[in-house]
This record gives C-alpha cells, structure tokens and sequence, in this order.
C-alpha cells in the first residue's frame, strides 16, 4: 500500500512539474505581456514590436478633427494620418485605424491592450507619464486662451480689443472656462486655480467633442471661453477672426504620442523613426500644411466636400448612390473605384485613351453606347453597367466582398488576364476563387516569364502590381469612407 501511495504521488508531482515547465516555456516565447489589471478582471494581452511584426499590422487609435485625421475631396487627410502612414511603411506594417469614439478615455484604451499606439496631440504630463510611455516629443507648444472680441472689433483699435478682453489669466477667478474631463486643459486649469489663488469653474465638455469644435463653440456663442494648444488655436482662429488667442496660460509643453508601458521595443523603434524623420524637409512641410498654413485651412472648411462640414464625398454622389443599388455594392465602394480612376476630375484621361470619371476606354464607351465620355451621368451609367457585366461573369465566385474584388481586378486589367491568373492559381494549388493571398499574388506572378509564358496561360504579359494595388487601394480608401461618411 505505501509503495502505491508513493508511486502515485510521484506521478502527481511530476505532472505538476511538466505542466509548469510547459507554462514557463510557453511564456518566453512570446514577447506579449498578460496584465491581470483590467477592470473586469479578465486578462489583457500587450503587444510589443515583436508581436505587432508577426500580426503584420499596426493598430493605432485616432481622433476625428480637423487636423488630426479626416476627408477632402474624396482623400484621407491629417498630421496624424500622415505620418501613421510613413511610420506604417518604415515598419513594412499594414496601418489599422480606430477612431476615438470618446477622447476623455484615450488612454484608457491603450491600458486596456485594444491598440498599440495612440496617435493624437497628447501633452506629456506627470499625472499622464504614471500610465503610459510617450515617444519623443513631435513639436512644442503652449497652452492659450480662447476667447471671443467685442462684435465691433473691427472698428476697433488694437488696444481697444485688448481694453475689452482678458489679458492676464487672473482675470479668470470667478469665471467658466469649458474644456474636455481627462483633457491637459482641464488638468491644467486646476492647476492655475492653485496658482492665482481663486477659483476658477471648469465647465466639462462631453469627450466626443474635438478640440476644433470646442473652439467653434467660443465663436458661435455657446461657450465663453476654452483652453487650447496654440497651433490648434491659431489655425480654427483664422477661420474665425472673431476669436482672440494670444493670451498664454502654460509653459511651452511637448506634445507626444503614447504607447503602453510594457511596449518598451515598440517605443524604441517609434522614438528612433521620429528623430530619422526630423532629419527630413517633409516632417515639417506636414506640420505646415495642418497647422500653418492658413489659406489652405479656410478653403478646406468652407468646402462642401469636407468631412467635418457635410455627408458628401464627392459632387456625384447621388448619382453614384443610384448606380451603386443597381449593383448591389455599398455606394462608398463605388465612390472609392472611381476615386481611384479619376479623382473625381470629369476631364480626366490617359495615355491609354482611357477618359472621364471612370476612366472608359473608347471602344467601351462605344459598345455601351456613350456618346460624350466626358458627361459625368453618362460616364457613371456607363461604367456602372461594364462593372455589373464583369460581375455577372463570376458567378461561380460566392464570397460577396471577393466576387466584388475579381470585379474590379478585372476593371482594371483585363478579364482574361485574371482568368490566367486563377489557372495559374489552380496549378500552384491555391484557391481560384479566392482574391486575396491567392488569386492576386498570381497577377504577381504573371510579371514574369517563367509565368506569363506557361502553356496554361493565354493571354500573356500583364504588370500584376497595377491590379495588385488597385483593388487593395480601393479597399483601404473605402475603410476610411466607412469612418467618416454615414450609409
């Protein structure tokens, strides 16, 4: 009975030892971080440089504002936007937004393991350095106040503006100054309560509400006064003169982005491709464009095509909305494909002779019966209908979004050219059906001759980079439609 006893309790502990040695290795294979903090318990995977590499994608978290990340005329824009994608391509990363749906709880996210990178104005503090690691600083500025000048200003002289309005933040003990919760602002304003020994009543803003929106609130009377970076200030100022902002309420402060604590790599390698690109004209030629160039600014808001002032992407689109139904598409995809073929330029053409908004051949204007290619309705209709007839032709294919993809790489090159690339697909046992990582590698492939000169392959030679890129690119563009434009 004790030998059994005993056997059977060398058994057990040398399980116990296995499984803990199996944790342990485990465990040093990964360069991830579990943290057991969250608030709900339940365990929160940070991703370093290493495991962002092995995903292939970056995820950073955005704000929607008029310098941060939004739509002109069709096109993606913004400082942050901007350099996310140059970060993205130095890293040979695919770039994932997220748009911030609360800007109070920024942060927050990248604590709770969701993203691996905040990308947005971000003010190092001392409160906000005991959460989160910040990168190198990418500019300096100092904090303003925002404030409106009499109605009358403009028959008034500089030192009568100056008579009318604060000048000196004490002049703020006993008045309301609204700002975002959680933002530097608010922090800041605390502070200079304590500073000026009175009080000042901080009116908290509902963290959806940008920094430029705030700002436009001073200007249409909602609120009296806000704080704000001064470059920030500066910039929505032009667009309203009425708004004064050269009263300073900080010290000059770096503005940064944030990573997590545990992603040390990751901000190595951040750290050290901010100080790569403020060797280079083009990292301040961008900071120029958002946040100096005034002109450019105001011709931006007043557009009609500006995310932040309407629901439109382009002039044509209740005509494309109308073509979009007929084909069953999301109207923003189509919007996204004749993006990619014009730009929404009516007058566009091509060495090919390829012309109009959707970029039809003449023999193909011809056989839909295109009189003017030129005519944005009759170029639309026209392109719209190709598209349905290129559709119909894969029936077979019964994954909607690669059916649609199949489409449009044949819009571009040819339909035979991607049938030649799906037998190709067959015989490399990849699957014909599908685009993606299948189908679009063999256009690739028929770039070269051991390729295009298969016995297989009918219809030869074809540059398999400009398919490649062009459904890729249409895609990618119709994500960041889907986050600015409603259905």
């Amino acid at each position: 009975m004790k030998n059994l006893l005993y056997h059977t309790y060398m058994h057990i502990r040398f399980f116990v030892f296995s499984f803990c040695f199996i944790l342990l290795v485990t465990g040093c294979n990964s360069n991830s971080t579990i943290n057991n903090d969250s608030d709900d318990g339940a365990n929160i995977r940070i991703r370093d440089y290493e495991d962002i590499l092995e995903d292939g994608k970056l995820r950073a978290l955005i704000a929607y504002s008029s310098t941060s990340y939004f739509l002109y005329k069709g096109r993606p824009m913004g400082y942050e936007y901007e350099l996310l994608q140059r970060l993205a391509d130095s890293f040979n990363l695919e770039l994932e937004l997220i748009v911030a749906e609360d800007l109070n709880s920024l942060l927050k996210q990248l604590t709770e393991g969701d993203i691996d990178l905040v990308a947005y104005g971000l003010a190092i503090t001392s409160e906000r350095k005991k959460n989160v690691a910040f990168t190198d600083y990418l500019y300096l500025t100092n904090q303003v106040l925002v404030q409106r000048k009499p109605e009358n200003w403009r028959q008034l002289t500089l030192d009568k503006i100056r008579e009318s309005i604060i000048q000196d933040p004490i002049q703020l003990i006993g008045d309301t100054v609204s700002v975002r919760f959680n933002s530097s602002y608010f922090e800041r304003l605390e502070n200079l309560s304590k500073e000026i020994g009175g009080t000042i009543h901080i009116d908290t803003i509902l963290g959806k509400v940008s920094t430029a929106e705030i700002i436009k609130m001073v200007a249409e009377k909602k609120i009296e006064y806000t704080i704000a970076d001064k470059n920030l200030a500066n910039i929505n100022a032009s667009f309203y003169p009425i708004l004064d902002a050269s009263v300073p309420v900080s010290f000059s402060q770096r503005i940064a982005w944030a990573v997590h604590k545990d992603s040390q790599v990751l901000l190595e390698k951040i750290n050290e491709w901010i100080e790569n690109q403020k060797k280079k004209t083009d990292y301040y030629v961008i900071y120029n464009k958002y946040f100096q160039n005034k002109r450019y600014f105001n011709r931006r808001v007043k557009s009609e095509f500006y995310s932040l002032t309407n629901n439109q992407i382009s002039q044509y689109d209740s005509i494309i909305k109308r073509n979009a139904k007929t084909l069953g598409w999301d109207w923003r995809l189509l919007a996204s494909l004749i993006f990619q073929e014009s730009s929404f330029n009516s007058e566009a053409n091509a060495w090919t002779g390829a012309s109009g908004l959707m970029q039809l051949m003449p023999q193909t204007a011809e056989e839909l019966g295109v009189a003017n290619v030129s005519e944005p309705i009759d170029n639309i209709n026209a392109g719209s209908k190709y598209l349905k007839s290129i559709y119909k032709n894969f029936e077979e294919v019964t994954d909607s979004v690669q059916r649609i993809k199949f489409t449009m790489g044949a819009y571009n090159s040819g339909y035979y050219h991607i049938m030649d690339a799906r037998k190709l697909a067959e015989l490399k046992d990849l699957d014909p059906d599908i685009w993606d990582d299948n189908v679009n590698e063999m256009m690739l492939a028929l770039s070269y001759p051991q390729n295009f000169n298969h016995p297989s392959v009918n219809y030869g030679y074809v540059n398999g980079i400009e398919p490649y890129n062009y459904v890729n690119q249409i895609f990618e563009r119709y994500e960041h439609y889907k986050n600015f434009i409603k259905e």
